[in-house]
């Protein structure tokens, strides 16, 4: 049986969510979460979301410092109505709950955070991510034209006549595969951590939409620019906590395990540089040393305002015995956000009819080579908003697709009986590109990572369609493609360039271009 909606959104961050909210008033819309409610990106966004407004008066400011950090590959048009758009957005959020951090005089209290040059971050102390996410899922839930379906896995999109026409969606819950029909596809699905040995990312993070529309033909836009986070918690239990670039705008210093302050020579903002740059800086310090991290220190502030304004970030730490009133935290660069990927417009058009994405699956423009701290909420608000009205005026006097699709056949295939292939492919991906694909790149480098990568692509395709599938099989299978699209773009840049930096191209072209792949495997 093909089940047909109106509007199909596949993932539930701040994008999804956004969009949902607005289409839901044109027609009725599906919204699919592969996990639970909190298993986004947008849940772990710690530091907060840039905008500029009635509280910073700084539009210009704002659209020149994501210029600088995209390094020249920013769509400036895009930019721009991004940063314009940002107000009305957050000013809705207010409406509906979002209780900002305010000073005592009433004044929104604005945080600064790496690339900004100024205080225009609205934040709810370092939970910022979580507080808008909970209000915005309250008010989506309320909607009667919207229905939420958690533990559901997208395995592919359907194409029909050079159109998507929807999916075909495991319910991770009983089993079962089922297909749905809708007159547009949303894909939300978030960025690919997952491809990393170190992320900040949640294990839903697997590139799955980035996969899925590659699939389905749709152009992917500069996926080497894969943004590494300076400052994840190293700890061997930790496993993916993010420590806020807040506590660097706060005045947090980084420092060798020898106590030597490292940032002074290397850039004017010292801590506050750009992300790629004090990453590469830190990665240089521990090929250097030996060492397996760095510390991140704001103990010399007080105590009682460490513990206010960073008290997601106090209580995790406790859980590993660190007090970060009194002891410097351990740090390593972690892949952090994925500022490349599905091309698409500020509306969620794609290079597909009938599929549209927002949020850290895309590639607008907005993020360019390198991502301006904070914007990534900012784009998902004002993009989802966009992508939902745009999708509604357009499709919603339209009928619901009429093309015979076929439902999913399970073609004799068996349980696998050997688990241990996907545990074993998964930490090789993970582990080939943490070492020849990640913050320092190479020629030889991705030559090995190519060579690896396409041995494994070649393996688990044959696995996928030989046993019964499952969500990790379906994850492991988007990894590859991802992990095999991030290569293939680095080996096509000739040049370092924001967040992609390689050895053997150390300056910047003359020419700025974009690396856009098309469907060739």
């Amino acid at each position: 049986m093909i089940e047909k909606i109106d509007f199909l959104i596949i993932g539930a961050g701040i994008s999804g969510l956004s969009t949902a909210i607005e289409l839901q008033k044109f027609g009725k819309v599906l919204l699919l979460l592969k996990s639970g409610y909190e298993d986004s990106n947008t849940f772990y966004a710690a530091g907060g979301i840039a905008s500029s407004g009635p509280w910073s008066k700084d539009y210009e400011g704002h659209i020149q410092d994501t210029l600088i950090a995209g390094d020249d590959l920013c769509d400036k048009d895009v930019v721009e109505f991004v940063v314009n758009h940002g107000t009305e957005r957050l000013q809705q959020l207010i409406e509906w709950g979002v209780n900002f951090d305010k000073k005592s005089n009433g004044d929104f209290d604005l945080g600064q955070e790496g690339g900004h040059h100024t205080r225009r971050v609205l934040h709810t102390g370092d939970l910022t991510g979580s507080s808008i996410l909970e209000v915005l899922i309250e008010k989506a839930r309320s909607l009667p034209n919207l229905e939420f379906r958690t533990e559901q896995v997208a395995i592919n999109l359907i194409e029909k006549k050079g159109k998507c026409v929807g999916a075909y969606v495991l319910n991770n819950k009983n089993q079962k595969i089922y297909t749905i029909q809708a007159k547009a596809t949303v894909l939300a699905t978030g960025g690919c951590g997952k491809v990393y040995l170190y992320t900040s990312n949640p294990d839903v993070a697997s590139g799955d939409g980035i996969a899925m529309a590659w699939r389905i033909g749709a152009e992917i836009s500069n996926m080497e620019m894969i943004q590494f986070h300076p400052t994840c918690l190293y700890h061997p239990l930790a496993k993916n906590f993010l420590v806020s670039e807040a506590l660097r705008g706060e005045g947090a210093i980084l420092k060798t395990i020898q106590g030597d302050r490292f940032m002074d020579g290397i850039h004017p903002q010292k801590e506050l540089a750009p992300r790629d740059i004090v990453s590469r800086a830190i990665d240089k310090i521990l090929k250097e040393t030996g060492d397996d991290y760095v510390y991140l220190d704001i103990s010399f502030k007080d105590p009682k305002y460490i513990k206010k304004r960073f008290p997601g970030t106090y209580h995790k730490a406790k859980e590993f015995n660190i007090d970060i009133t009194t002891d410097p935290i351990p740090v390593v660069p972690a892949a952090h956000y994925c500022c490349g990927g599905i091309k698409a417009s500020v509306e969620g058009k794609t290079s597909v009819p009938g599929l549209f994405a927002v949020g850290e699956s895309t590639y607008t423009g907005l993020h360019g080579a390198n991502r301006l701290a904070s914007n990534s909420l900012l784009e998902g608000l004002v993009c989802g908003y966009e992508c939902g009205n745009y999708i509604g005026q357009t499709y919603k006097n339209m009928p619901l697709c009429e093309l015979e699709i076929n439902e999913w056949i399970s073609h004799n295939v068996e349980d696998s009986k050997e688990a241990f292939v996907i545990t074993s492919n998964w930490q090789e991906i993970r582990a080939t590109m943490q070492y020849y694909a990640s913050i320092i790149r190479s020629d030889s480098y991705l030559l090995r990572a190519r060579h690896r990568i396409t041995l494994l692509h070649d393996e688990v395709n044959s696995y996928y369609w030989n046993f019964k599938i499952t969500s990790d099989l379906i994850e492991l299978r988007n990894l590859l493609t991802v992990a095999r699209l991030i290569v293939e773009s680095a080996m096509a840049r000739k040049e370092s360039r924001g967040s992609h930096y390689t050895l053997d191209y150390p300056t910047k072209a003359d020419v700025v271009r974009n690396t856009t792949l098309k469907r060739y495997w």
